[in-house]
């Protein structure tokens, strides 16, 4: 009996389970009904709003393709009429020119009917006078058988006569002219000599030659001599070797004399002082660093002093390395004369004489300046400053007008340029004025420059510097290449050539330097 009310109760779970599955499926199913129907209409309103999307999308689209048309047609139309206006402006241009053209030709058909009219009466006229020649001529040689009849000579006899006196009274009027002369020296010479000894001290100018060798450093109190000097004179020592200048420090009151024949030196070590005394350390590590800082400003300063020149002048377009040795200039002298003074004053001559004959003045200006290219550069001292300077603008694609006018201004070359006489002219004229040059500083100069190329010619010769006037020259040499024994050889050669090969007053001292260095790092 419970076995049977068990199974009944078995039964009735199961029934109530498939019932309870059929009753799910059926819910399942038409949940998935409802929302496979709710999805429809989602999706339904998902494509009507799309195409209403769409819709507007492409009105914006067509009414930006509308304006963009718009704007387009009117540039078009500002395009058109801007090159209707630019043609309608060379028509005119041209129709002005072709009635110009007319009228020239009007005046040049009406001068050659003048001409041809001059050329006839011309003709007229010179048939004319020959015939008269003709009459003249016969004329005169019946005269001369009327009067070689009279006279009883014939007309070679009367000439002879007449030469041979005429020659007595040139003979004496000479000899009255040339006591008028004797006599009027005499009474003039003392005039004449006091001008000569006028124009030569105006010529002279002797300061000039002490600006050109000599630079004062003033200080503030002679105590800083004493520290310039260093101890046992290691500073001043120093400061000679990295410079090449002379430090002259003597009795005069708060002033240190600097002494060298380059300008560019003395500036250098001028300024390098300045900073050494202003900082107030002064020692020989310093010191280098000091003067490399300055060499380094001075190369600033003079590239910057050949572009204000350049820009002074009105010259474009000039090379960079030219620009700078137009800076270098300004260290230079030319026979006692400032080089870049002289340059520019030349380079406003030529402006203003090439206007004058109708020539280009912005090239002649340009030839002015660079003229004397050629006696900055210190290398190739066998060639002449011309030739230098002229090779330098052929390297840095200079016109070839202006550098036959470098190369011939002292006739090296022959002129091939309308350029190149004026550029020689205005040279002439720059450097013809009273005390403008001197002969003596500039081969003094010159003297001290071949000086310390002669030692710079020895292997193992790191730098040079003729200082004392070039009483004394002073040889750096490399310590690795060149010992002690060598150094006292060196010396001997170097005294040895200057004998034989240089000219020179007095004697040259020649001091070889051989400096051994150890450094060390503490990390």
């Amino acid at each position: 009996m419970e076995i049977v009310e068990i199974l009944g109760y078995v039964f009735a779970v199961i029934a109530g389970i498939a019932i309870g599955v059929v009753i799910g499926r059926f819910l399942l199913r038409n949940l998935l009904k409802q929302q496979e129907i709710a999805a429809q209409n989602k999706v339904k309103k998902i494509l009507k709003d799309a195409e209403n999307n769409a819709e507007i999308l492409k009105k914006n689209k067509l009414l930006e393709a509308k304006e963009k048309f718009l704007q387009l047609k009117a540039e078009h139309e500002q395009e058109v009429s801007a090159r209707n206006n630019t043609i309608n402006q060379r028509e005119n241009t041209i129709k002005q020119k072709e009635q110009s053209v007319n009228q020239r030709m009007e005046n040049f058909n009406r001068k050659e009917q003048e001409l041809e009219k001059h050329k006839i009466n011309l003709e007229k006229q010179t048939e004319l006078a020959v015939k008269k020649q003709e009459e003249v001529e016969v004329l005169k040689n019946q005269h001369l058988k009327q009067l070689e009849t009279i006279a009883g000579l014939s007309a070679e006899e009367a000439k002879e006569q007449l030469v041979e006196n005429l020659k007595q009274e040139a003979r004496t009027q000479a000899m009255m002219q040339v006591k008028d002369i004797v006599d009027e020296a005499k009474l003039t010479a003392s005039k004449e000599a006091k001008k000569v000894v006028i124009q030569t001290i105006q010529r002279t100018a002797t300061e000039a030659a002490i600006e050109n060798s000599v630079s004062i450093f003033h200080i503030e109190s002679d105590e800083i001599k004493g520290r310039v000097i260093g101890r046992e004179g290691r500073n001043i020592r120093a400061l000679e070797a990295a410079t090449g200048i002379e430090i002259i420090v003597d009795d005069t009151p708060e002033a240190i004399i600097l002494s060298g024949f380059d300008p560019v030196r003395r500036e250098i070590a001028r300024l390098a002082l300045h900073r050494l005394v202003t900082d107030g350390r002064i020692h020989p590590a310093r010191i280098e660093e000091i003067v490399a800082k300055t060499k380094k400003q001075i190369e600033d300063e003079i590239v910057e002093i050949g572009e204000r020149t350049v820009i002074d002048l009105g010259i474009h377009g000039l090379h960079p390395e030219l620009i700078r040795m137009v800076g270098r200039m300004r260290y230079r002298s030319s026979y006692g004369q400032n080089l870049l003074h002289h340059s520019r004053e030349v380079a406003n001559f030529c402006a203003t004489m090439a206007a004058e004959l109708g020539l280009n003045a912005k090239m002649a200006k340009r030839a002015g300046l660079l003229h004397d290219i050629g006696k900055v550069p210190d290398d190739n001292p066998e060639l002449p400053h011309a030739i230098l300077g002229m090779q330098l603008a052929e390297k840095y694609k200079e016109h070839p007008e202006i550098c036959n006018a470098i190369g011939a201004h002292h006739d090296e070359i022959e002129m091939t340029s309308m350029i190149s006489p004026i550029v020689q002219a205005c040279d002439a004229i720059s450097g013809a004025r009273p005390g403008a040059r001197r002969e003596v500083v500039e081969s003094y100069i010159k003297r001290l420059k071949d000086l310390e190329e002669l030692a710079l010619s020895y292997p193992g010769v790191e730098k040079t510097f003729a200082i004392q006037a070039g009483r004394e020259l002073r040889v750096i040499v490399e310590s690795e290449r060149i010992t002690d024994a060598q150094a006292e050889l060196l010396a001997a050669d170097i005294s040895t050539r200057i004998q034989t090969e240089m000219t020179y007053p007095g004697q040259i001292k020649v001091t070889v330097i051989r400096e051994t260095r150890s450094v060390a790092f503490a990390k």
